[in-house]
This record gives C-alpha cells, sequence and structure tokens, in this order.
C-alpha cells in the first residue's frame, strides 16, 4: 500500500455516480455507482454493555444522579459484546431488513435518542454502530471473498477520506494531530494548555505546517475528488487487507493507534485493476455497500462473519428510509 498521485484512476467510479444536488438522499448512488450485476450491504456491528449483577440506574441522568453517582463509586463489573443488526432487532420487536435504520430497530426517534442509551429487558444497553469505518478484522474477512473473484488480486486502489483527523498536514498555529495512549493525562493536558487560544499573545501567530499521519507530499494532493468527498488515493491489492492486522502496514493509519487497540479508518473505497467489484464505506454511514457479480454476492452473504443482506440498485439508506419500522 503506496500513495498516489495518479487520481485519473478514480474517474470511472465519478462516471457512475449520481451527481445532482439531491445524490445523496435519492439512493445510495451518491456514493456507490451503478452498473454491477449484484449489491450488498455489510452492516457494521454494534456494542452493546450491562453491568453484572445489577441493573443501570434509571434515567433520565439529572433527575437520578444521586443513583448515577453511587453506580459509579461501586465500580461495577461491566461486561461488554458486539451485536449484530438482528440479534438488537429481535431484542426490540422490530423488524430486520434490507434497509434497516439502527434508530428504528432500537424503537428511538433519530434526533431524540436516550441519553444514556436505549436499554432491552436484558439489562443490555446499545451502542450505535461505527460510522464511516468498517472494523479491521470484518474488512479481512470480506477482503478474502473479494481476492477470490478478480483476476488482479494484488493490484488496485483504496481511497482513504482525506478528512480524518490529523490525516494529512495542514497550515496552524496548533499541531495538526497528536497520539495519547493510556496514562498519558498529563500530556493530554500540556497539550491542551497549548493549543488554548489566546486573543492577546497569539492573536497575530503565524499558521505554520504542522504535519500529518502521511507525508507532506501526499498531504498536498493531487486528491481523488468525488462529489461532496476528497479522498487520498493509495496503490495496493485488496490481498494485504485479507490480513486481519492489515492496519499495521496502512500508511494512513497512526502508527500507535493499532497498537494499542485504538479504531481506525478503513478506506472509503476499494476496488482492483480489472474493476470486478467495488467496496464504498461512506464516511456517515453505518454499512459498507459493495458491488459486483453475483456469485461474489452469494459468497459474501453466506459467511457468518459478515452480516449482510442483498440489496437493489437504486436502494436508498437515508436515515429516514425505513419504511418496515415505524
Amino acid at each position: 500500500m503506496e500513495w498516489t498521485d495518479e487520481v485519473g484512476h478514480g474517474d470511472w467510479i465519478r462516471d457512475r455516480l449520481d451527481t445532482d444536488a439531491h445524490a445523496l438522499t435519492a439512493s445510495m448512488h451518491g456514493v456507490v455507482p451503478r452498473g454491477f450485476p449484484a449489491y450488498i450491504r455489510v452492516f457494521h456491528p454494534a456494542l452493546r454493555d450491562r453491568p453484572v449483577g445489577r441493573p443501570w440506574p434509571p434515567s433520565p441522568i439529572e433527575r437520578h444522579r444521586r443513583e448515577w453517582d453511587a453506580f459509579q463509586d461501586a465500580h461495577p463489573e461491566i461486561e461488554s459484546e458486539r451485536v449484530a443488526w438482528a440479534s438488537t432487532a429481535s431484542a426490540f420487536g422490530t423488524t430486520m431488513h434490507a434497509g434497516a435504520q439502527w434508530h428504528r430497530l432500537l424503537g428511538v426517534d433519530a434526533m431524540n435518542r436516550p441519553e444514556t442509551g436505549r436499554t432491552d429487558a436484558a439489562g443490555w444497553r446499545y451502542s450505535d454502530p461505527a460510522i464511516g469505518h468498517l472494523d479491521a478484522d470484518l474488512l479481512a474477512a470480506a477482503a478474502e471473498h473479494l481476492a477470490a473473484r478478480t483476476t488482479t488480486p494484488d493490484a488496485g486502489f483504496m481511497a482513504v477520506w482525506s478528512g480524518w483527523g490529523g490525516l494529512t498536514g495542514a497550515y496552524s498555529t496548533t499541531p495538526a494531530r497528536t497520539f495519547l495512549s493510556a496514562g498519558d493525562a498529563g500530556a493530554h493536558s500540556e497539550m491542551l494548555q497549548r493549543s488554548i487560544h489566546d486573543p492577546f499573545n497569539g492573536a497575530f501567530s503565524k499558521p505554520v505546517w504542522q504535519p500529518g499521519v502521511l507525508s507532506d507530499t501526499a498531504s498536498r494532493g493531487p486528491f481523488l475528488d468525488l462529489p461532496q468527498r476528497e479522498h487520498v488515493l493509495f496503490l495496493g491489492g485488496v490481498i494485504e487487507l485479507a490480513d486481519g492486522a492489515w492496519p499495521s502496514r496502512a500508511p494512513w493509519v497512526e502508527p500507535h493507534a493499532f497498537e494499542f487497540g485504538h479504531p481506525v479508518a478503513s478506506p472509503s473505497l476499494i476496488w482492483p485493476d480489472d474493476r470486478e467489484w467495488v467496496l464504498v464505506t461512506e464516511v456517515d454511514h453505518d454499512s459498507t455497500i459493495i458491488g459486483g457479480e453475483s456469485a461474489l454476492i452469494r459468497s459474501l452473504h453466506a459467511d457468518p462473519r459478515l452480516e449482510t443482506i442483498p440489496v437493489r440498485e437504486g436502494t436508498v439508506l437515508t436515515w429516514d428510509a425505513d419504511e418496515v419500522n415505524r
């Protein structure tokens, strides 16, 4: 995996996107190229947790501050686990389907969710799925199938959204990025003091180039420009992602992030040289879409490591598109 300035390799994607003013709300093809025989939606898993041997305190917190303070002072053991969308629907009596939206499965309004999270009858509290990235092990599982369905598994492209914090360098009066490991509270405090705006002594500070994770050359572009999104383009075959340790080799990942188990950004788009398929993880979405031949879609759907449902071309996946769970 290495940065490339030959961003013209992504022009074919732009040509297959809906680029009208309402593209992002009209269908998934504001970000997913049209023209593939079949598509499948890969649902990003969520997390759920619960105290061992006791319930969560009641909500809202402001009305039950004493109970929440006592709960925190007791330092209860908290168990947590990944949870699939289908399991979540079962827990809340809703229906899992291809166009499901997470908040509808929880049975809550998208704009007015409980401050402490939605809790099911068994005491599990649910957090939202990852937005904009597919977990490294799940991308590796998908990559196994993708590598088997292209003539160029070792040659292709990976596009990473340029807006991830600290990825690219920039002119600024404060550092572009900082990495904090466990126990770095002092360093964090020091960094915050340096970054606080000083209207008297810093009013005329001249911005200087602050490096990011990528090299200065890559940070300055050129970039792959798609509707409403700008991406840094890398050369790389999908076979390189078939190992769950791929973040340790990815040039866009902060070196220490993977070492300390921090979430890492997965590519926003991946495609092979022969363009047999495309994988799209839109930065504002909680699921990944893969387009390709029907055989690829069937193999992905049969993999128990991935929660998937085939979707039709033109499917709408906006937050209000779930017509089943109301």
